[in-house]
């Protein structure tokens, strides 16, 4: 539990799951409800809803626990379609393209990036620049939706 509040935390919230339900496999986090965490018997490869991994002491979350913060971040960036496409693509956030900002400006405090309809695309880190001149990066890309197919390209069958 202790990685995914101290990822949690970076984004200015506090996260409470309830530690019952919350299942530890190994490096990975996943949350299960009551009942399927009582059908549980020993090993399993996957269940419930998968939070993130530990992998050498770092914290990468699933894009469901990011969804999840969504409601309750303080950190959030609002970028517009353009701007949007561009990040997922894996590209920073510069100043023009961001429509709205939610919570700290400060350098170095994680962020959430959502597109016009709130939807998560991903997280960055707050350059100098959010609120500086229009030709620096605002917003530095850390992780993106689009990570997982840039990943699948790279891959040979």
């Amino acid at each position: 539990m202790k990685p995914i509040e101290v990822f949690a935390s970076r984004f200015g919230d506090k996260v409470a799951f309830n530690p019952e339900f919350v299942v530890q496999k190994g490096q990975r986090y996943y949350l299960l409800n009551p009942r399927l965490k009582g059908m549980l018997q020993g090993d399993f490869y996957y269940a419930g809803l998968y939070l993130g991994k530990v992998k050498n002491g770092i914290f990468f979350p699933s894009f469901n626990l990011l969804n999840m913060l969504v409601n309750v971040a303080a950190n959030k960036v609002v970028v517009d379609r353009k701007v949007a496409w561009l990040f997922i693509c894996g590209r920073d956030v510069f100043r023009t393209g961001i429509l709205k900002v939610m919570g700290s400006k400060r350098k170095g405090d994680a962020t959430l990036v959502l597109n016009e309809f709130g939807e998560c695309l991903g997280f960055g880190k707050i350059m100098d620049s959010i609120d500086g001149s229009e030709g620096k990066v605002a917003v530095k890309n850390i992780l993106d939706v689009g990570d997982f197919l840039r990943r699948e390209t790279k891959s040979k069958f």
